[in-house]
């Protein structure tokens, strides 16, 4: 039995856990149930609302195969995520290559004005190997006597470079571009831009809605 030690304090009882014993709650804390939903009165509320310790197990059961549900779901999403950053660093990468190339093409030694869309080609200065200069001429015309070949880029409209071995693929992105423009420009409207944007401003009232 419980007694009062010499401050006053209730001693409790020391109860000895048995591990064999099944670890079930005896009381849990539920929301609490309305016995009349709508109004209506249940035939039986407390057969209808009542859980068993068992039922309690399979509750927590499905909890904890929720939680991991959704940190797999995290998981897989966040890999998604962490590829899409690598890709975004690589398309970086090249982008910071492809502007330092161009750099160096505009400010090598030249004596002519360049022209979008011709191809021009790089070659070591004879009389100082460590320069380079950019010439029409390419290495066939030169033939045996020319001087020492570097490499061939052709001059976009955009005043970017593009290196031989890539002229190919460059060309057909241009062709797929022009094809989509094209195509867009046989496309006939029969309203004007500001119908146009009031038309996409309502839709974008209804979404919010």
């Amino acid at each position: 039995m419980a007694a009062q030690d010499e401050r006053g304090f209730t001693k409790t009882d020391l109860v000895m856990f048995n591990p064999q014993a099944p670890n079930f709650q005896k009381t849990v804390n539920l929301v609490p149930r309305d016995t009349a939903p709508g109004g209506y009165q249940l035939v039986d509320p407390d057969a209808s609302g009542k859980k068993s310790r068992f039922d309690l197990v399979e509750l927590a059961e499905q909890v904890q195969k929720a939680d991991q549900f959704t940190r797999a779901t995290a998981g897989s999403k966040l890999s998604i995520i962490a590829e899409q950053v690598k890709f975004l660093q690589e398309q970086a990468r090249k982008v910071l290559e492809d502007a330092r190339l161009n750099a160096l093409l505009h400010q090598t030694s030249c004596n002519f004005k360049k022209i979008p869309g011709k191809t021009y080609y790089v070659y070591k200065q004879r009389k100082n190997p460590d320069q380079e200069f950019i010439s029409m001429i390419s290495p066939e015309e030169w033939g045996a006597s020319g001087p020492e070949f570097v490499g061939a880029y052709r001059l976009e409209a955009d005043m970017s470079w593009t290196e031989e071995k890539d002229m190919e693929r460059k060309a057909n992105e241009y062709m797929l571009i022009n094809k989509i423009l094209d195509a867009g420009t046989n496309v006939s409207f029969n309203f004007l831009p500001s119908q146009y944007q009031a038309s996409k401003a309502l839709e974008d009232v209804r979404e919010k809605q």
